[in-house]
């Protein structure tokens, strides 16, 4: 998918986060934001899946208009920093966690999640661990989780904030 950054500025306050960006990003290409901390990459991040808006500016996916969607009509995937796993969840629930919220006539069957979800650990490799819990995996381990629970809702856009933080080699 193509996404368009048209000149978008973020404040926060008297604080300008984001001053005038216009980037383009073609399909099928792969980008990494560069910058000292505090420089606006997650906001930017942010922005493209519509946990913020921007105060000015356009985004475009496909060449459609999307400054204004919501984040469930932006479909971006989005894997943070810290990961923002639920420690009350098993890998398995977490990775599962997407699906079994969407609205009824959206939401795959039962069968079709463990179906899904068993496919996703077995691309991050952790087909043995889906019974444990956040607190019992490694960085690298709980990275592969919020990477395989973002791909879960096959998302348009994958966006990961500071992906290197706890590179796992199995990623």
């Amino acid at each position: 998918m193509k996404i368009e950054f048209q000149n978008l500025t973020k404040r926060f306050g008297a604080f300008t986060a984001l001053k005038n960006i216009s980037l383009q990003v073609q399909t099928g290409e792969l980008l990494a934001l560069l910058g000292p901390s505090g420089c606006g990459k997650t906001t930017l991040l942010r922005i493209l899946a519509g946990l913020e808006y921007c105060d000015e500016g356009r985004i475009h996916f496909n060449g459609e208009d999307a400054t204004s969607q919501n984040v469930r009509a932006r479909r971006v995937g989005f894997v943070f920093q810290h990961y923002a796993l639920f420690r009350h969840m098993t890998v398995f629930e977490n990775i599962a966690f997407g699906l079994r919220v969407r609205p009824r006539n959206l939401r795959p069957s039962k069968q079709e999640i463990q179906e899904k979800i068993h496919g996703l650990l077995r691309l991050v490799k952790l087909e043995e661990l889906s019974h444990r819990y956040p607190t019992q995996l490694s960085g690298g381990q709980r990275q592969r989780v919020a990477l395989a629970r973002a791909l879960a809702v096959e998302p348009r856009v994958l966006l990961l904030d500071e992906p290197f933080g706890a590179l796992d080699a199995k990623v």
